[in-house]
């Protein structure tokens, strides 16, 4: 069974930083990718994936502002969150595919306000 913890979300002003980390556990292979997503009303979006090979992918909306990186040996992925916006205000979902399967964790509020 695989499992994501998450945590780092909150409350920060707008032009803030804060940081997600994602651990996962379980049988997770060596070939998978992991990333984060979001969803504010509506539906979920894609902010940024890394595969295990560093393969970096990100929304327009947050590239130069957030950063993913990956801790390979303890399963854990974090997404480096810097010049908020309110517009960024969401649950940020952690995601791991291992084809062809997929699992999510269980969301964090980041909620961008003055």
């Amino acid at each position: 069974q695989v499992q994501l913890v998450e945590s780092g979300g909150g409350l920060v002003q707008p032009g803030g930083s804060l940081r997600l980390s994602c651990a996962a556990s379980g049988r997770i292979g060596s070939v998978n990718t992991m990333g984060w997503y979001r969803q504010a009303p509506g539906k979920r979006e894609l902010v940024a994936t890394m595969t295990s090979r560093g393969v970096t992918n990100y929304a327009d909306s947050v590239k130069g502002r957030f950063a993913i990186s990956r801790d390979i040996p303890n399963n854990t992925v974090y997404l480096q969150m810097n010049s908020l916006k309110p517009e960024d205000t969401a649950v940020y979902y952690c995601k791991l595919i291992v084809v062809p399967d997929y699992y999510w964790g269980q969301g964090t509020q980041v909620t961008v306000s003055s």
